[in-house]
Parts: C-alpha cells; sequence; structure tokens
C-alpha cells in the first residue's frame, strides 16, 4: 500500500487490552471494517496499519477507548459505535474528558459524559443559570440533569432539587383518574422518580422530600412560587405552552439554576397549539446566562435500535415534508 502507516500501542495491563480488543476482538474486527486498516493484537503490543489519516483516528479513537476503560465493565456497544462515529467525523474526546465524573449512582457506577454533546451538556450546566437541552429520545438529557441536580444538592450549593414536567396526557381529565392528586399525577412523573432513584437509595430520597430537600411535581405547581437557592428541573418541555414556560422561567430566584429538557419530534400538545420549548428557542437565543445544547441519534445511550429508529423516523419525515408541501 503506498503511503501506508503502521504505529504500534503499548497496552501492557490484560484487561485493558481485552476492553479495547473486545471478546473475541470483536471491537478490532468493527474498527477494521469501519476504517479500512489492519489492527493486530499481540501480548502488549496493538498494531494499526493503514492509510496515514485513518491510522490517526484509529490512534485517537483507541485512547478514548483506553480512557474509559473500567475492570468492571465491558465497552457497551452503543459507545463504541458513538466513539466511532466522533473519531470520523470530529476529535475524538480526550481521555481526561471521558474520566470526568458526574455522580455515582446506588450501584456503585459512575456516570460519565459519553459523547461530545453530553460534554458540553455538563459544562453547560456548570457554567449557566438557564440551560436547555433538546433533542431525541435516550440522549441522557433528563438523567445528566438530575445526576447534576443531586450532586449539587449533596454538595450543599443549593438547598433543593425540584423536579418538573407537564401533565399534558392528563389534561382535563385528570378529575376523572381514580386515587388522589398524587397518585393521579404520579404516573406522568415516574420517569424522574426512576432517575432520581437510580441515584439515591429510596428511604434517602423518601427522607429528603419528606424534609423539602427534594421535590417531584407537575409544572402546574409551580405558578405563583419564587424558587430560591434550587436546583430545577424541567423535562418534556416541549408539551409546554408559550405561556406556561414563561410562567416556568419568572420562577428562577436567588441561588437557583434551571435545566429545561425536551425534544421537539415528540410534541404531544393539541391541534394548532404551539410548543413553548419552540418559542423558546426563538426568543432566548443569544441571551446572556442562557445556554442552548443540541443532541442527535449519535449522543442515544439507550438500546443501539434506539439511534436506528430515530434515524429512521428522521428520513421518512424528511420524504413526507416535500410530499405534503405540493398538496397544499
Amino acid at each position: 500500500m503506498i503511503g501506508a502507516q503502521e504505529i504500534t500501542i503499548l497496552i501492557p495491563d490484560p484487561e485493558e487490552m481485552m476492553f479495547v480488543a473486545g471478546t473475541n476482538e470483536q471491537n478490532i474486527d468493527r474498527i477494521e471494517r469501519e476504517f479500512g486498516v489492519k489492527v493486530v493484537s499481540r501480548g502488549a503490543e496493538l498494531r494499526i496499519s493503514g492509510e496515514p489519516a485513518a491510522v490517526s483516528r484509529v490512534s485517537e479513537l483507541v485512547t478514548a477507548m483506553r480512557g474509559i476503560s473500567t475492570r468492571e465493565d465491558g465497552l457497551r456497544r452503543p459507545i463504541l459505535e458513538r466513539l466511532i462515529g466522533e473519531a470520523k467525523e470530529a476529535p475524538v474526546m480526550a481521555p481526561e474528558e471521558m474520566r470526568d465524573h458526574i455522580a455515582t449512582t446506588t450501584s456503585g457506577k459512575r456516570i460519565r459524559p459519553q459523547s461530545e454533546n453530553q460534554r458540553k451538556y455538563v459544562e453547560a450546566i456548570r457554567a449557566s443559570d438557564l440551560v436547555f437541552a433538546i433533542g431525541v429520545a435516550g440522549t441522557g438529557k433528563s438523567y445528566i440533569a438530575v445526576a447534576m441536580g443531586v450532586a449539587a444538592l449533596r454538595e450543599r450549593r443549593v438547598s433543593r432539587l425540584i423536579l418538573t414536567r407537564p401533565a399534558v396526557e392528563a389534561g382535563e381529565r385528570l378529575g376523572y383518574l381514580p386515587g388522589d392528586m398524587r397518585e393521579k399525577v404520579d404516573p406522568y412523573l415516574r420517569p424522574l422518580y426512576d432517575a432520581l432513584y437510580d441515584l439515591m437509595p429510596p428511604e434517602r430520597s423518601a427522607r429528603a422530600m419528606e424534609r423539602g430537600e427534594i421535590e417531584v411535581a407537575p409544572l402546574a405547581f409551580m405558578r405563583g412560587r419564587t424558587l430560591n437557592e434550587a436546583f430545577i428541573i424541567l423535562d418534556e418541555a416541549q408539551n409546554t405552552t408559550p405561556a406556561q414556560m414563561k410562567m416556568f422561567l419568572t420562577r428562577l430566584g436567588y441561588g437557583s439554576q434551571a435545566v429545561v429538557t425536551g425534544d421537539v419530534t415528540q410534541i404531544d400538545l393539541g391541534p394548532g397549539a404551539s410548543s413553548g420549548l419552540n418559542a423558546a428557542k426563538q426568543v432566548l437565543s443569544g441571551v446572556e446566562g442562557i445556554s442552548f445544547v443540541h443532541f442527535d441519534e449519535r449522543d442515544v445511550i439507550r438500546h443501539e435500535l434506539v439511534a436506528r429508529i430515530v434515524r429512521a423516523y428522521d428520513k421518512h419525515e424528511s420524504a413526507e415534508a416535500p410530499a405534503a408541501h405540493l398538496k397544499k
């Protein structure tokens, strides 16, 4: 091969080499197919040969893979696919960025940003009083926000953690649902409880709720309040109206910060209703102290099928849009 290059990366730890190579060298096979290089694992050496540009990208990819290696977990396929995508399209995240520890789950797993956009999201939350996270399902928007909120509460940077979302599906039929008010709205808040219980033992979070340190409530309960020294998360914000969004954003008090998450491709409002999240994008873009972070299918951290589903729907909707325009 004219102009071919070969480099050797030393990986003396056998378990780290196994992490990079994968079971039966499945990771190596995947990398070879994607980048058109030859990768050979021999003892503590990983030899990469091919076109110089491809060899350089694979070297960066291997460095990123080593940066997130642990002896407890193998390299999951969605993470590998994301790293490969980033290696092909943009600079791979540095190992120190991949090691950025946000929180630890109740099972002992460390939560870290797993894509460039997730890293930007974490940095935005640390730097801004108001952050909008907009993107497709499964990209960690809500989970990372809850993790950052729990960390802020534990470190006493805030005195309260408030989780809220609109109960759009209940609508005017809320009164006909069985049970008291909490039993009526809890099903719509369940995803927030799930994330919270993954990061705090249920008994500990229950005590924090009793003391008023943690509050999980529908968006309507925020009206008329001023929220001081609080970390506030508005989830499913695409299902707010512009008036509801303005109401929420004006609740911010001294020492507080807010994170707003939503997916504008999954708006459940009635026909003709405008999304408060879309309106906020237009009105608040460029306002000092506000950050917008956008996610796409490359950031999906659920089952690898989720990214494919998102891409398929995007392709279908893009094909339908011109046809609908022609009909009009």
